[in-house]
């Protein structure tokens, strides 16, 4: 209703970013009950005033690391008392790795074409940090550079990369030709919820399928399935990821990041190669 939305509304204005404000508290100032103000304001955003507090920690956090402030003043002025919180329940990395935005770091890449069309993969030293589809390479290179601000981004050459080149092949002749998709390493970054997410999609096998709702159970937060969804939706490793064995609770192929024709073509031929 109107009035509940004007409560969370003045709620949400009078909640602080750089201190941690209990429910009672928030409640007391709304002159709402505990109770009524937790059920009042999910109603309305969909999610509790704790998590609603901690995205906007989070965004203020993640934009001061980006303009180059520091770890600690950061931590701190953004609200969240220690390193660790931050670094265990938020980014899956370390905030001083997350400034870094890929500086000091090499990253090898092609633009291959494959049976859904033009290709990029491009791997650090860690692993292959990047798989996506598109038409032109400038479309592909976009987000590696958005991630990798700072990073050296060379083609490869089979000379230079041939870990690179191999497994080109590999995940080639696993779209094309059905050969098992390839067990390759990995640098996967991200908040540690999405970590969770596309760590539990590696176990899903080929021809199997789950809905974001099971999925969601079964990384333990069964209500958390649009949240799940957006997961999926910012993953950056194609099919060595399999999102796109993830599908509306229908049936429905719900979304994916290139195109539902490309995740329609891998389900099929999956689907055939397991009959």
């Amino acid at each position: 209703c109107s009035q509940c939305r004007e409560v969370n509304t003045k709620s949400i204005k009078l909640m602080p970013i750089d201190e941690k404000i209990t429910l009672p508290n928030l409640a007391q100032i709304a002159d709402l009950s505990s109770s009524r103000l937790q059920k009042s304001f999910k109603k309305t955003f969909t999610i509790s005033p704790q998590v609603y507090q901690d995205t906007v920690r989070m965004r203020h956090f993640k934009y001061s690391l980006k303009k180059g402030d520091g770890v600690t003043d950061t931590i701190y002025s953004a609200g969240f008392g220690s390193i660790s919180r931050v670094y265990d329940r938020n980014i899956g990395m370390t905030p001083k790795a997350y400034r870094a935005r890929g500086a000091g770091e090499v990253i090898n890449y092609a633009c291959p074409n494959s049976l859904l069309g033009l290709m990029i993969m491009a791997a650090t030293e860690k692993g292959v940090c990047s798989v996506q589809f598109g038409y032109n390479e400038s479309t592909l290179l976009f987000p590696l550079r958005t991630e990798f601000p700072k990073a050296k981004l060379m083609v490869s050459a089979s000379q230079n990369a041939p870990e690179l080149d191999a497994w080109m092949k590999a995940l080639d002749q696993h779209i094309s030709q059905g050969d098992p998709r390839p067990d390759l390493p990995l640098d996967i970054r991200g908040t540690a919820f999405q970590i969770k997410v596309w760590q539990f999609l590696l176990s899903i096998k080929e021809g199997d399928v789950l809905s974001y709702g099971e999925v969601a159970a079964q990384v333990d937060n069964p209500k958390a399935a649009r949240a799940l969804g957006t997961a999926c939706g910012k993953n950056t490793i194609a099919v060595l990821i399999p999102c796109h064995r993830v599908l509306k609770s229908d049936g429905g192929l719900g979304g994916y990041r290139w195109g539902l024709e490309r995740k329609r073509t891998l389900l099929d031929n999956e689907k055939r190669r397991e009959q």
